[in-house]
């Protein structure tokens, strides 16, 4: 392995001294991914790992989708799964081979990278206007787009986020991989889309960018760096979205409920156009997305979303009720957004976040054996995760998964100008060739908080080492010293530590910081508590009921743990106070010398989660887990259990009937369920989303009956509603009864209605057609969700 590593190191250098660095280009005061080789480390595991993994990978089928396109005869049958999506997850390979050649110098994934960009040459050619894409019947719906029909997105499922993944795979393909040809074929396919929208109107655009679009203004702002042409910078800018642009601008959040991958990426573009104009309002917007959903919406392991929205900031309990937790896409791009937002200025806050993100969440998200990705990390205790599989699953997070684990090296060191940057402590070598300046950093981190950085210069010379003093290390618990001298004595949590001196051949950097347990809250629920040991989140194995799905097939909703739900009240609770549990915890030795292991100390509600062991929740695989834990008073405990159990046990009795669920007005569940509307309106009360068809509207959804024939429909209202509320629920066009909510229960408070189905509309049937239609001068709704429950 020591071999290999170092000859495709060799090979790299000298492969990428030919070439300038595309990189350096984009990307100010970066350092390249072939600049920072990973040592032995979880990282270097996982990135070596992947490259197993993404080999593994059947191209010709990953290509099939963009030959058909072109009507090209295809090598290969498509992938069936997510087949409405066709294409996605091959932008997002060409993007991880050219990553983990840039990362590793294998030349395999470079020779793979090549015969990508060859086939889709091909494709590209065959349509005749710059045009390649795998997106199903495109060239139908761009053909509609530029005729002005822009509702067509709406028909498909999000053709503007499918095309790019292939704009952002021929970029990368050249910033990481120097392919001319790619770059040539992606200004090409930037003029085509440049051309496309060139007639839009602002309203057409505005009414086009309600479909998620992915992050078409961020390639069309790197287009602009990379070609000088103004026209990309005006697409850019044009597909900035203003319902959000302008709300993040004026620093007013408008996030609740809405899906948060479709967010994240549109704050990518704010910042890549505010890096590359300096515009303030594109600063202000990409700077309060960052805030706010870091600050209010996001959990211990750095990821965001339940059910892939946004919670509003009085339902953020709901991370603890659901099993769909944060998506991997969402962290992926949120580490894009702060990557770019500490170039433009380098504060310690990003980072901390980024390292946070970076252990807990994106490292997590591999298993460590098979390499499968993750979708869903569910923050509900004692639930689990559930991995892809090669050639089977094509998820969104299988995407973005393949990416992820070439781009550890890409923020451990950072430049301005002569000042170098150490931002995380990792094991890894250093080649700042334009410099003569090498570092070499040795560190057991983070087993331990210490890290030697040994460096290396052709000849001696004056320049500033700025090493970073993380936010959670102590006032006082950082030492920082050369040659004895502690450049931290007076520094401050949060802070670089400066070191200007004149640096020889063999001069060490030895630093110290304290691993120290702390707790922390969930925001506005205090009664639920996060563990760290410095920056890593501490999670724990718990047993429970079988892990159903754990690693999954091609069935559509394989992604998620659809295995049962434990009470929260059977999971481990902690009695006591905090301080007391921190004072004992900072004390406590580790399990059998194992320095990432530790007892839980303290006493439980049931004295059978005695034995469970704290470790690093990114080691936690093919288990139910605890991320977040409920630690009461014993006058808390008392109290909850009088509240709470009973509905909690309502709860999972309704999770555990429930054959399938729609949440109305949320993006991703109407997707999923062939979501068909007209003159509907959609919005949130008390933190839950809500749909309604006016006058002569309706709204129609697909949903899995799975071949049972004794089911209801139960639909969730609002109790308080007024007006003209009279309207038919219909079973595949059947009337299968007729509501009215004006003024029906005069309380404030959600209902649920169970209506129960005939089986005629139910035999032979594993999908039925549920309709809301409102009658003459009527509404129908608001309906928050509509369920299908097991009698």
């Amino acid at each position: 392995m020591i071999d290999r590593h170092r000859l495709a190191f060799a090979a790299l250098f000298i492969a990428m001294a030919l070439a300038a660095n595309a990189q350096d280009k984009i990307y100010e005061n970066t350092f390249a991914l072939q600049d920072i080789k990973l040592l032995e480390s979880p990282f270097q595991h996982a990135r070596d790992l992947n490259i197993d993994v993404l080999l593994e990978y059947d191209v010709d089928r990953l290509l099939a989708p963009y030959l058909k396109e072109a009507n090209l005869t295809p090598k290969a049958p498509s992938f069936p799964n997510w087949i409405a999506l066709d294409g996605h997850v091959g932008g997002h390979y060409l993007t991880a081979l050219a990553i983990h050649y840039a990362a590793s110098g294998d030349i395999r994934c470079k020779e793979r990278m090549e015969y990508m960009i060859a086939e889709l040459k091909k494709c590209q050619d065959k349509h005749g206007n710059g045009y390649v894409g795998g997106v199903p019947n495109g060239a139908n719906i761009w053909k509609e787009i530029e005729n002005g029909n822009v509702g067509i997105v709406f028909k498909y499922w999000v053709p503007w986020y499918n095309l790019h993944k292939t704009y952002a795979g021929l970029r990368d393909a050249w910033l990481y991989g120097n392919n001319e040809q790619a770059k040539e074929m992606f200004i090409k396919l930037c003029d085509w889309g440049v051309n496309l929208i060139e007639k839009l109107s602002t309203e057409q655009m505005e009414a086009m960018l309600a479909s998620e679009f992915g992050g078409m203004n961020e390639v069309y702002a790197d287009a602009y760096k990379i070609a000088g042409d103004e026209r990309y910078l005006t697409a850019a800018i044009r597909f900035s979205h203003k319902e959000i642009f302008d709300n993040m601008a004026s620093k007013q959040d408008n996030l609740d409920n809405k899906h948060a991958n479709t967010q994240v990426p549109k704050a990518v573009g704010y910042q890549r156009v505010a890096e590359f104009t300096q515009d303030k309002d594109y600063v202000t917007a990409a700077n309060f997305f960052w805030e706010t959903v870091v600050n209010n919406r996001s959990l211990a392991v750095g990821g965001n979303s339940r059910r892939e929205h946004f919670p509003s900031e009085n339902d953020l309990l709901s991370y603890m009720e659901e099993r769909e937790g944060p998506e991997s896409c969402n962290t992926n791009n949120m580490l894009k957004l702060v990557g770019g937002l500490f170039r433009m200025k380098p504060d310690v806050k990003y980072i901390d976040y980024y390292e946070r993100a970076m252990y807990n969440h994106i490292l997590s998200t591999q298993h460590p054996e098979h390499g499968g990705y993750v979708y869903f990390t569910s923050a509900r205790p004692a639930h689990y995760r559930v991995y892809s599989q090669t050639n089977s699953a094509m998820w969104c997070c299988v995407g973005t998964g393949m990416e992820n684990h070439g781009k550890y090296g890409e923020l451990i060191y950072s430049h301005v100008s002569d000042s170098l940057y150490v931002n995380l402590f990792v094991p890894s070598e250093l080649n700042w060739e334009e410099k003569d300046v090498k570092l070499i950093q040795q560190t057991s981190f983070p087993e331990e908080g210490n890290s030697v950085i040994t460096v290396d210069v052709a000849k001696s010379s004056n320049f500033k080492i700025l090493v970073r003093y993380p936010g959670w290390v102590p006032r006082g618990k950082m030492n920082i010293s050369v040659a004895g001298v502690n450049y931290a004595q007076n520094a401050t949590p949060g802070s670089y530590v400066a070191i200007d001196r004149k640096w020889k051949k063999g001069d060490k950097i030895h630093v110290a910081m304290a691993m120290e347990f702390d707790v922390e809250e969930l925001k506005n629920h205090p009664e639920y508590i996060s563990i760290f040991r410095g920056p890593i989140l501490m999670g724990a194995k718990v047993d429970g009921p079988d892990l159903h799905g754990l690693v999954a097939g091609d069935h559509r909703w394989g992604h998620i743990a659809s295995g049962q739900l434990v009470s929260l009240f059977d999971t481990p609770i902690l009695l006591g106070e905090r301080d007391q549990l921190l004072a004992t915890l900072n004390t406590t030795k580790a399990v059998n010398g194992e320095s990432l292991k530790y007892p839980i100390p303290g006493t439980f509600v049931d004295s059978k989660f005695a034995h469970i062991t704290l470790q690093p929740f990114y080691q936690i695989h093919d288990s139910r887990y605890m991320m977040y834990w409920l630690a009461l008073s014993e006058k808390e405990f008392d109290s909850l259990q009088k509240e709470k159990q009973e509905e909690e046990r309502l709860k999972l009795q309704l999770d555990k009937l429930t054959v399938d669920v729609v949440k109305l007005g949320e993006q991703q569940p109407e997707v999923d369920h062939n979501f068909k509307e007209h003159n509907t309106h959609r919005g949130i009360h008390d933190g839950q989303s809500w749909r309604e068809a006016d006058l002569d509207g309706y709204f129609t959804m697909d949903m899995q009956t799975s071949g049972k024939q004794e089911l209801s429909l139960l639909v969730n209202y609002w109790g308080y509603e007024s007006g003209d509320r009279t309207f038919d629920i219909l079973i595949d066009d059947q009337i299968l009864t007729t509501e009215n909510l004006s003024k029906k229960w005069q309380q404030s408070r959600f209902f649920d209605v169970s209506y129960p189905i005939p089986q005629t509309l139910l035999k032979g049937r594993d999908q039925i057609t549920v309709k809301f239609r409102p009658q003459k001068g009527n509404k129908a709704g608001r309906i928050f969700s509509v369920r299908l429950m097991e009698q």
